[in-house]
């Protein structure tokens, strides 16, 4: 499987943080913005942005605390509210309110959906639709995997670490074999940055342990929104998908699982998942 390196990535000073973004079709009226999950960056999104630009404006960036951005050692910027604000900040520093169309439809991946669904509720004169993928925010709290996770990326025997990141990141495919050693060498070589490990282990905190408010899903429930999720998804399993439903109950069509595909369906079914986003965002 063929990862495709983001070559435009541009670093945005967002309130004193440095967060690295990409962005694509810049002349198109409407804005995408794709937020990557737990311990990943912007790389993770392969070629979905660069095409999805044919028809609308999309922006990557990399989370404070991952990827190429900024990793300060302060807990307030990895709480859920803490992103929230990250991203409304990194969306009024590229000037998005200034534009002729100033709302912006926003992806989410694990975490990503998350934050984007938590932004929406503090912003919701922003936000024209929603793409919830494999998200998590209805957590009681961390899966036997996400646990699992959370030991390997915070292993410091470099042998070991290697091994329970093979295993663990391997079982978030629906097909282990297919996942190359080039996803575990990115990771590791995030991880070990000063201040990483910090972050990842916040944020797995809070993330993991709390959930979406019930009157935050009273205002978003009448955003289109599009959920998408792996049928074999061993991280946050697919009755998740069926509680968010639940709420944009108002969308006939808001659930889109995906067979054979694991946590991020938009690696193992990348056409697939670019047709849906297509077909939804424009």
């Amino acid at each position: 499987m063929l990862i495709l390196i983001l070559i435009k990535n541009v670093p945005t000073e967002v309130k004193g943080v440095s967060a690295l973004r990409s962005e694509y079709g810049e002349n198109n009226d409407k804005h995408v913005l794709f937020i990557h999950g737990l311990g990943a960056s912007s790389v993770s999104w392969r070629d979905i942005p660069d095409a999805l630009s044919k028809h609308v404006h999309t922006i990557t960036l990399d989370l404070v605390g991952f990827g190429g951005s900024s990793k300060p050692e302060n807990a307030d910027y990895y709480t859920i509210n803490g992103f929230s604000k990250f991203i409304v900040d990194f969306l009024d520093a590229i000037k998005i309110r200034d534009k002729p169309h100033n709302k912006i439809s926003i992806v989410g991946h694990s975490l990503g959906g998350y934050i984007a669904a938590q932004v929406a509720t503090e912003n919701r004169e922003m936000i024209e639709k929603l793409v919830l993928i494999d998200s998590s925010g209805l957590l009681k709290g961390p899966t036997p995997l996400l646990e699992q996770y959370r030991d390997a990326a915070t292993e410091v025997e470099p042998i070991l670490r290697y091994i329970k990141l093979k295993r663990v990141l391997g079982s978030l495919y629906a097909n282990p074999w297919l996942m190359p050693d080039l996803v575990i060498d990115l990771f590791i070589g995030t991880i070990i940055k000063p201040g990483a490990k910090f972050a990842f282990e916040q944020t797995f905190e809070n993330s993991t342990r709390t959930c979406i408010e019930k009157n935050g899903f009273n205002i978003i429930q009448d955003i289109p929104c599009l959920i998408i999720w792996g049928q074999e998804d061993n991280l946050i399993p697919i009755g998740y998908a069926k509680e968010f439903k639940k709420v944009f109950n108002k969308s006939t069509d808001s659930f889109n699982p995906i067979d054979d595909a694991g946590h991020a369906p938009f690696v193992e079914k990348t056409a697939l998942v670019y047709e849906k986003l297509r077909t939804f965002l424009t």
